[in-house]
């Protein structure tokens, strides 16, 4: 298992890229409450969770000497009061002021000099009576199933749980530049341990494949140069002609609808529910170039892929970003369900997929630059992530929508789904320079979906 303690080469590459404001990794996730949760029972809850999620209580810093290299250390200066925070709307606020607020919060980026997340509690969303509890992290501290997780910690799956009691919380020792130096040290010599050990063990069974089949192995070395070129192949122009600006400023708008309709209309075209969510996207952004009277026949895409596995603790990130070309203009709803199946689980099966770490690694030695020329020739971001199927409840007060939003990262937009309790909530983060009118393209996607969902009939 990868040492935790070190940010990963896709992390990296998230936090180096930050040079470039619009290449900030932020996500966000809003959750509308049916009413105002007691403020000190929040802040219990939250002080208890940062004793059990290592990256609630550390900052990352650069290791000496590693100039590639960075890793977690605890925040000798943690402070819960400058994470959690409480505010309230001017009175007669509606959920789009919410909204509005809250992409203002997403912009601002963090303090590197400490854990990068903020919780606030927020009131007056939406009405006198409401609140909404939004969540801002950095996506090296968690992905989205890993958000779900910590989600898990933060509410409660009944109204009225049983009391719970303080549990042991494990020490936090501060970390000095000459013990940086002396771990780095330790890892380096671990990993080149760890990778000669399974570099042994694969050689002879690799060498008795190549002597046995010698042009099978040319022809997986030869695929596997291929795959992973594709990986790295630049990409600075977006394919749409419209969604062409950028800048820091962005939209936040929503969208939700039943999780068994768009489950039963990608099934009726023999997809899975991540293909019909992108048939809803590609559907919507075509009606939306009709709509300023322009073709397009194809859209890049970046869409996360997860890597983690069943012994990886909650939170932290395990995505690899994948950027693959959709198309956008199939006859038929069910066609373009399937041709995206296609396309999807080609990527899935790509043989680069087994080599993204390394692939990180290489992009980290290039010029942040060239990273953020090929991050900026994206049109849109696609993320689906497992959610909840249940009903939550945060400190007594039911839990009504939970909307994720993650990052444009240069793109013109990016869509993330998160199920929760029946219904795919979806966040829409627009980048203003590219959509400079968004109820438009957001009545255009609720159209698109619509017709995805048609199928379920």
């Amino acid at each position: 298992m990868p040492d935790r303690s070190y940010l990963s080469q896709n992390d990296t590459i998230m936090w180096m890229v930050e040079a470039d404001p619009l290449l900030r990794s932020t996500i966000m996730g809003i959750v509308l409450l049916d009413g105002v949760p007691e403020w000190s029972r929040v802040q219990r809850r939250v002080e208890e969770i940062t004793h059990h999620v290592p990256a609630l209580r550390e900052k990352v810093v650069p290791v000496p000497l590693h100039p590639t290299t960075l890793r977690w250390v605890p925040d000798p200066d943690f402070d819960l009061h400058y994470h959690l925070r409480h505010v309230r709307l001017p009175d007669g606020s509606t959920l789009q002021d919410l909204y509005d607020w809250a992409r203002t919060e997403a912009a601002g980026g963090f303090d590197p000099a400490r854990p990068l997340w903020e919780f606030t509690l927020v009131e007056g969303a939406g009405g006198d009576e409401r609140a909404a509890f939004v969540m801002k992290a950095h996506h090296v501290v968690t992905d989205g199933i890993g958000a779900v997780q910590l989600a898990a910690h933060l509410f409660d799956f009944e109204a009225n749980p049983a009391g719970r009691r303080p549990t042991a919380r494990p020490p936090m020792t501060a970390v000095g530049r000459d013990q940086l130096l002396r771990d780095v040290l330790l890892h380096d010599v671990e990993g080149m341990v760890d990778f000669t050990r399974q570099q042994v063990r694969s050689a002879v069974p690799r060498l008795l494949h190549a002597v046995r089949h010698p042009q099978q192995a040319v022809t997986d070395a030869v695929g596997t140069a291929v795959s992973v070129a594709k990986f790295l192949a630049p990409t600075s122009t977006p394919k749409s002609t419209v969604m062409v600006g950028r800048m820091m400023s962005s939209h936040f708008r929503t969208l939700e609808l039943p999780v068994a309709h768009l489950h039963s209309a990608s099934h009726a075209a023999g997809g899975r529910l991540n293909d019909g969510f992108l048939a809803g996207i590609t559907r919507g952004l075509q009606k939306y170039h009709e709509f300023h009277e322009t073709e397009i026949h194809e859209l890049r895409v970046a869409m996360p892929v997860s890597q983690r596995g069943a012994d990886d603790p909650a939170g932290g990130n395990h995505v690899t970003v994948t950027r693959f070309v959709v198309p956008v203009d199939e006859a038929t709803v069910a066609e373009r369900i399937r041709d995206l199946h296609d396309v999807v689980e080609g990527i899935r099966n790509e043989r680069a997929m087994d080599h993204t770490e390394a692939i990180a690694g290489f992009l980290n030695l290039m010029p942040k630059g060239v990273i953020g020329t090929m991050l900026k020739g994206v049109d849109f971001l696609a993320s689906n992530v497992p959610g909840v199927p249940m009903p939550m409840w945060l400190e007594g007060v039911p839990v009504r929508r939970f909307f994720p939003f993650g990052p444009t990262a240069g793109s013109a937009l990016n869509v993330t789904l998160m199920s929760y309790d029946g219904t795919c909530c979806m966040g829409v983060n627009m980048d203003a320079a590219a959509v400079g009118d968004p109820d438009v393209l957001i009545e255009c996607l609720r159209a698109g979906f619509a017709e995805v969902c048609a199928l379920a009939a």
